[in-house]
């Protein structure tokens, strides 16, 4: 793998030096921080590729860290925290995290979690063309999406998500297919696919609750009805 810089924020520095220390031997550079200022400080001298993300920090929360951070422009979140609850886990997805993971855990599968994160980002990052549905635009290698002109501020999973709807208009994809294809894992906490794409409706749907863009096929996921331009 070629080398990335990821930066790891965790207020126990036993936890932040494992972590650290695994990534090294993977091949990535790290910066360590304990706190949220600490961490933004550390992300703006030098913009890392990918985030690992400690919840429950002192201060200044990770929710918080992680929307400050995204104001300069879209980073790869994994969230790491005690707390093992549905809505807590929820509520980091809807922030915009990659990745939950609960803590304790094994220093190896948080490695690679960050390689499946970044393997997929970069996929992401391919060219092809411009992808008009609907009144949406979707530029694949700009990285810009529209609605009607407007510029959508979305995550770089919902990015992905919208991507993919866009390229298979019609079509009924599973949530197992879509965490296979979006997000390239195998296996994973389906939920994380609910929440994206009720997100992702909040940001293109007219009217969210009652949506004509993503549509819900009931036992078998989802459908995008717009229509090609």
């Amino acid at each position: 793998m070629s080398p990335h810089h990821v930066l790891v924020v965790d207020d126990d520095p036993t936890i932040g030096e494992v972590v650290a220390g695994y990534l090294c031997r993977a091949g990535f550079s790290v910066d360590l921080a304990a706190h949220g200022p600490a961490a933004l400080a550390a992300a703006a001298a030098r913009r890392p590729k990918l985030v690992i993300l400690d919840l429950m920090l002192p201060g200044m929360d990770g929710f918080q860290v992680c929307h400050t951070l995204r104001r300069d422009g879209p980073v790869p979140v994994i969230m790491l925290t005690a707390l093992s609850g549905e809505e807590d886990r929820i509520l980091g997805l809807e922030v915009g995290a990659d990745d939950y993971v609960t803590k304790p855990f094994s220093p190896r599968e948080l490695v690679l979690r960050v390689e499946s994160v970044l393997r997929r980002t970069e996929r992401s990052g391919a060219t092809g063309p411009v992808l008009r549905a609907s009144g949406l635009e979707l530029d694949p290698e700009a990285r810009r999406a529209t609605r009607c002109g407007r510029q959508l501020a979305l995550t770089l999973r919902e990015f992905d998500l919208l991507g993919h709807f866009m390229r298979h208009p019609g079509t009924t994809c599973g949530r197992e297919q879509l965490m296979r294809e979006v997000w390239g894992w195998e296996f994973g906490d389906l939920s994380t696919v609910t929440v994206h794409v009720r997100r992702l409706r909040s940001k293109i749907e007219e009217d969210p609750a009652h949506p004509r863009l993503i549509l819900t096929v009931w036992g078998a996921g989802y459908r995008f009805d717009g229509h090609p331009e």
